[in-house]
């Protein structure tokens, strides 16, 4: 399926749970009473491990695990303690990674200072040999499509000519030979191959943001028009895979609903056969059988994950799964033969844990906890909220309280997530955990524009950007007021991307509603921000006009919901954080409305990470930005504060 966010704006709560973990083991600083905090380092240090990938004839498995504070990709034999380290990795720490489908190599991406110009590296597992498959500068790398059926293969895309689009081309996995498969015309946003890694399908962006789905019988015959989606349609649908005949094309369709269903669409007679759907939720996940193809279960992501097995034969491997731990369950990797899974399971006040499930043996057994320093702290719950918007829609969220206490008149931080056509989810989450350790009611609300919903409620959002979508979250704070949950006078607007956007436009727009607010990675002026997106974004640009606006047209318009050309209006301080190499929000973003502040004399403080890009990989520049968070928090909210690092009390 097409990238329906084109990575704009990554919410940055979800990489921290990826990312976030313990490397350290000891005692924590006590102040504030003899309150014990969770440390900084336990929260946003990097894991012990995470990201467990099973080898494709089942025999091994590799995971991510530090060395020197650096994440790299480890290998060992199940059931064996022979763990080796495979990449050597001295910088960003490795995060995306995957196995040959011979099982002979380890591949992973990586950029440089987070310029998101991903290169393809390989691992020979006999040799210990490292090879750069991709070494072009300035070209960004994305994986397309690799299968059991063709090990010695894989479809990657690459701008290298054009750094507009991405071409398809053939990687031989031995020999590293690259091969034109399908090349870019300029207006196809993502490309789907069939069961023989043959290029059949492509998606067209059109300039009015309409979309439309290309399909030829083979790699010699002409490209045809099978479906095209409206506007409204074009983020909530898209291709998933072809059948294994290639046949048929598995979709994200809402045409016609307005929650997004999965269905079956017929290549040859152009009928669509509905597979799953809900009422109130899009589909969120689908499983598919590695051998033939069919769907085995759909998940739907409400207030939790719910799955619905449509195979009958899974159906005590889930009931057998769902028992392993409390929390929500997934399946995070399958071996070849379908005989051995792995499972991670979430839970909203502990680490995340990973199983290894034999479907043979009907049992499953604990792997490891990515953060289990994590078991050592009472943690706080997270429960979901709903309220209703000025205008009648109903917005849904979690809420976060602190251990403990009273649950009224408390400091409030408004964690609003980026995307912004994403949405918040239950689990475990370091920000709402740091934050209610620290005395904080960590709030998260999916405000209008958030997907998840279905198709009126993500287009509720379009040309709102700082409008109603900003209301919602005012809209939250009053309830939060109402409800005699918040101290009115000690309320945080915080976000990273589309949030650092929220928190610049809750200082600037409604400044009397909020009495500080962080800003991670914001824009701060829509036209210079939607001007300077990455090149390779192009086929999304008609998208963006219509959902935040035309700098060409609307320059006015977006003037009107820029943060800039209100700064002075804010009356509150602010701290403003932005990675140097960030190619999504130029540093520019923050560093025009810092100018403006500063010549105002208007409390602020920057923080710049010149290795950092849309986010903070690194677990140095990460502990850096959330030290002085919880200093400006505890400065204005009157929280707690960690005064000390482990390693300077160890000392």
């Amino acid at each position: 399926m097409k990238n329906k966010i084109l990575g704009l704006i990554v919410n940055l709560n979800i990489f921290l749970l990826i990312i976030g973990g313990a490397i350290v083991n000891a005692d924590t600083t006590k102040n504030n009473n003899e309150y014990k905090l969770i440390p900084r380092e336990i929260l946003f240090g990097n894991p012990v491990k995470t990201s467990p990938k099973i080898s494709p004839d089942g025999k091994k498995m590799a995971y991510l695990a530090p060395l020197g504070n650096v994440l790299n990709v480890w290998v060992k034999t199940i059931g064996d303690t022979n763990d080796k380290m495979v990449t050597n990795d001295t910088n960003r720490g490795i995060r995306r990674y995957f196995w040959s489908e011979d099982t002979k190599y380890i591949f992973y991406l990586q950029d440089i200072g987070g310029d998101e110009n991903w290169r393809l590296y390989s691992v020979n597992l006999e040799t210990d040999n490292i090879r750069d498959l991709t070494p072009f500068d300035n070209v960004q790398v994305r994986i397309e499509a690799h299968n059991k059926f063709h090990p010695q293969k894989m479809l990657i895309g690459m701008n290298k000519e054009d750094p507009k689009v991405h071409d398809i081309y053939n990687l031989d996995v031995k020999t590293g030979e690259l091969t034109l498969a399908a090349k870019n015309p300029g207006n196809i946003s993502s490309w789907l191959a069939d069961i023989d890694l043959k290029v059949r399908g492509a998606m067209v962006a059109n300039p009015d943001g309409s979309s439309g789905l290309l399909i030829r019988k083979d790699e010699k015959s002409e490209w045809k028009i099978t479906i095209s989606w409206d506007f409204d349609d074009t983020l909530s649908s898209g291709p998933l895979s072809f059948s294994k005949d290639g046949k048929s094309l598995y979709l994200f369709d809402s045409r016609n609903s307005d929650t997004t269903a999965l269905v079956n669409f017929n290549i040859e007679t152009g009928k669509t056969e509905l597979i799953a759907k809900d009422s109130h939720y899009d589909v969120s996940r689908i499983l598919l059988n590695p051998d033939t193809y069919e769907v085995q279960a759909v998940s739907f992501t409400k207030e939790r994950n719910e799955w619905v097995v449509l195979d009958e034969k899974l159906k005590d491997d889930f009931k057998n799964v769902s028992m392993l731990a409390e929390g929500d369950y997934f399946i995070y990797d399958r071996d070849n033969e379908d005989k051995n899974w792995l499972i991670g399971v979430t839970v909203d006040n502990g680490p995340v844990s990973f199983y290894f499930y034999s479907r043979d043996k009907k049992e499953g057994k604990l792997l490891f906890y990515n953060k289990p320093d994590l078991k050592n702290y009472k943690m706080s719950i997270m429960e979901p909220i709903s309220l209703n918007s000025r205008d009648g829609l109903t917005i849904n969220g979690y809420i976060t309280y602190p251990k403990g206490g009273e649950r009224k008149k408390l400091p409030i931080v408004l964690n609003v997530h980026g995307g912004p056509w994403v949405r918040d989810t239950w689990g475990y989450n370091p920000e709402a955990q740091w934050l209610a350790d620290r005395g904080y009611v960590c709030v998260q609300v999916n405000y209008r524009g958030s997907s998840g919903y279905g198709k009126e409620f993500l287009n509720a959002g379009n040309k709102e950007w700082g409008g109603k979508m900003h209301d919602d979250l005012v809209d939250t704070v009053n309830w939060l007021i109402k409800q005699e949950i918040a101290d009115p006078d000690k309320i945080c607007i915080y976000g990273g991307s589309y949030g650092g956007y929220a928190a610049l436009v809750g200082a600037a727009f409604t400044p009397d509603v909020f009495s500080c607010a962080v800003s991670i990675v914001g824009p701060s002026n829509l036209i210079t921000f939607i001007e300077t997106i990455p090149p390779y974004w192009s086929t999304f640009r008609s998208i963006m006009y219509k959902k935040v606006g035309n700098p060409e047209t609307e320059e006015a318009f977006l003037k009107s919901r820029s943060p800039l050309f209100k700064v002075q209006n804010i009356k509150i301080p602010m701290l403003i954080a932005q990675g140097a190499n960030d190619p999504r929000v130029n540093k520019d973003e923050s560093e025009q409305i810092v100018a403006e502040m500063k010549r105002r004399n208007i409390d602020h403080k920057y923080l710049l990470f010149a290795d950092e890009g849309h986010g903070f990989a690194k677990p140095e520049n990460r502990l850096k930005f959330y030290e002085e968070a919880e200093k400006f928090l505890a400065k204005h909210l009157g929280g707690r504060y960690q005064k000390k690092l482990i390693d300077e009390k160890e000392k």
